[in-house]
C-alpha cells in the first residue's frame, strides 16, 4: 500500500494562498454553474461555445495526465486531482447544454465564430512554445486559447442583455480565478529564483483585462442592488 512520506507532502508546502485561491475559485464557479443548471433545469445564458472551448483547454493542457505519477509528490497528486476535476466538469457542462437541456439553449444568442479564436491560437502555439514537442506545443496552444475562451460568453451576455444573478456570479468567479493567478504570478517572481513564464503572464493579463468590463458592472449592481446589465 502507497504510503506518503515528507517528500510527498513537502510539493505542497511551496503552494501559495494566491494560487490556492484561485484555484478553489475556479472550483467554485464550476459548482455555482451546475447550481444554476440543476436547479433551473435551464441553460439559459449559458454559453455553450465558451464551455466546448474550456473543455478544449483542459483536454488539450493536461495531456500529461497519461505520462506523469500522480504520486510523485504531494503537489503532482493535487494537480492530478485538479486537473481530472477541470476536465470533467467541463465535459459534465458540455454535455448538460448540448442533451440534457438542450432545448432551454439560446443557441441564437451564442453566435461567436469560435474558429477565429482556434485558429489564431493554434498558430500562436507553433510559433512560441518552451520546447518543440507536441505536448508543449498543445500546453501553449491551451494558454492562448484560454486566454479569448469567456468570449463567447460575454458576447451571449451583451446579445441578452441582462444577465441571471446566479450567472453573474459564475462569471465573476473566473474571472477572480484569473486575478488571483495573476497574483500568484507577481508574488513567485519576486520570491523564486529564475520564475520567467512570459507566455503564461501575457495570456493571464489579456484575459484578466477581457473581464474588466464586466467586474465595473458587476460591482455598480451589486452597490446598487440591482440586476446586472451589461451595454450591447
Amino acid at each position: 500500500a502507497f504510503k506518503p512520506g515528507p517528500f510527498f507532502f513537502c510539493g505542497l508546502s511551496i503552494m501559495n494562498i494566491f494560487r490556492l485561491g484561485g484555484d478553489l475559485l475556479h472550483v467554485l464557479s464550476f459548482l455555482i454553474l451546475f447550481l444554476k443548471i440543476l436547479t433551473s433545469k435551464s441553460c439559459r445564458g449559458i454559453s455553450l461555445k465558451t464551455q466546448q472551448l474550456y473543455l478544449i483547454v483542459f483536454a488539450t493542457r493536461y495531456l500529461d495526465l497519461f505520462v506523469t505519477n500522480p504520486l510523485h509528490s504531494g503537489l503532482t497528486f493535487y494537480n492530478t486531482i485538479m486537473k481530472l476535476l477541470f476536465i470533467s466538469s467541463s465535459a459534465y457542462t458540455v454535455y448538460l447544454i448540448m442533451f440534457t437541456y438542450k432545448h432551454t439553449y439560446t443557441a441564437v444568442y451564442d453566435s461567436f465564430r469560435t474558429p477565429f479564436l482556434i485558429a489564431p491560437a493554434a498558430l500562436l502555439a507553433v510559433l512560441f512554445h518552451l520546447k518543440l514537442t507536441f505536448l508543449e506545443i498543445m500546453w501553449a496552444f491551451s494558454i492562448f486559447l484560454e486566454a479569448i475562451a469567456i468570449l463567447p460568453q460575454l458576447h451571449l451576455l451583451r446579445k441578452c442583455g441582462q444577465v441571471e444573478i446566479i450567472t453573474s456570479h459564475y462569471i465573476f468567479c473566473l474571472g477572480g480565478y484569473r486575478a488571483l493567478y495573476l497574483i500568484n504570478w507577481i508574488y513567485r517572481f519576486f520570491t523564486e529564483d529564475n520564475y520567467r513564464q512570459y507566455i503564461v503572464w501575457t495570456c493571464g493579463l489579456i484575459q484578466t483585462a477581457l473581464y474588466a468590463d464586466f467586474f465595473y458592472y458587476y460591482i455598480i449592481s451589486k452597490s446598487k442592488g440591482s440586476k446586472l446589465k451589461l451595454p450591447p
